[in-house]
């Protein structure tokens, strides 16, 4: 027989949101490491020069403490999928917790070998890559954990269908995401050391892979706020006030977004200003899949019964 709908626990619920502002602090520690240069400060994993607990110092603060903060996100996502599997009753939200440890998993693993095999670019773009991935689904798990969503099950087919729109964005968002991944660990954040202009021009000389790659990145940018408008005026007309509200949110964060995308430059590469810039990536791209999120459910007719059942597994 099919398990009754039952909405998520109020603690439980709580709990996967504080994951998921976690997961966005560990992303804005791991920043912290690249900004400052320290990815090996400390030479040996998993230890840090054979230690537990190295001296807290100079680059080994970064380095070695974006390790414990991972270790800490890593435990919490244990108790998450564990929790998840006792007592949530939707089931694709307990797979998702057993993903979302596989992902910590092997985005430590990925982690060690960047130390190992002393920073490849392709290993270390790959663990930022996952970092984001691995925000998506905690923020995932919180979406469909909150009461935001039991509400929304009870509206759905009150919002216009804005489901492409809004996944366009997310990749989108995505793909800028990993434009900026790429342009950091190429060594590329100033390889363009102007703006708005490039090199005083509309078009930089586009004749090393760095330029390239930082100017890609600027035009991703534009890109991303041509769909976010494109987004927003969708989404007004519809009126939706659950959706606005999301909308409003990201709006913020893209403004805030692109003045430190010019400060990082304006600073030369300030280390806080960079990692805010890389958080607030991060958040942005959390933001556009929490939209099409709330898009995909207040947009389908589907009933909320049958939406429900089709996911859960006999008792």
């Amino acid at each position: 027989m099919n398990v009754s709908i039952e909405p998520t626990g109020r603690w439980l619920r709580r709990y996967t949101k504080f994951v998921a502002a976690s997961t966005l602090f560990l992303i804005y520690a791991g920043a912290m490491v690249t900004s400052t240069g320290s990815g090996l400060a400390v030479p040996d994993w998993p230890l840090s020069y054979g230690m537990l607990m190295p001296p807290m110092v100079g680059g080994i603060f970064y380095e070695h403490g974006h390790r414990m903060i991972a270790t800490a996100v890593g435990l919490l996502v244990v108790i998450q999928a564990i929790w998840l599997q006792m007592r949530e009753p939707k089931r694709f939200l307990r797979v998702l917790g057993w993903v979302s440890l596989a992902a910590v998993l092997v985005q430590g693993g990925l982690g060690g070998l960047t130390v190992i095999l002393l920073l490849p670019k392709a290993v270390s773009i790959s663990h930022a890559a996952l970092a984001e991935i691995f925000l998506c689904i905690n923020v995932t798990i919180a979406f469909f954990a909150s009461r935001s969503y039991e509400s929304f099950q009870s509206r759905r087919g009150e919002a216009a269908n804005h489901r492409v729109i809004t996944r366009v964005l997310v990749a989108a968002v995505f793909i800028q995401v990993l434009l900026g991944a790429l342009m950091r660990h190429l060594g590329a954040g100033l390889a363009i050391p102007d703006y708005p202009l490039s090199f005083g021009r509309i078009i930089p000389p586009l004749d090393t892979l760095e330029i390239t790659s930082n100017f890609m990145h600027r035009m991703g940018a534009i890109g991303v706020l041509i769909l976010v408008v494109m987004t927003g005026f969708k989404i007004a007309r519809d009126a939706n006030p659950s959706m606005m509200r999301v909308f409003r949110v990201l709006a913020g964060l893209v403004a805030i977004q692109i003045t430190l995308g010019a400060f990082t430059v304006w600073s030369g590469k300030n280390d806080i200003i960079t990692s805010f810039h890389v958080m607030t990536g991060a958040a942005t791209l959390a933001t556009t899949l929490l939209l099409a999120l709330t898009a995909s459910v207040l947009g389908s007719k589907e009933s909320s019964r049958g939406h429900i059942r089709a996911r859960e597994v006999t008792a």
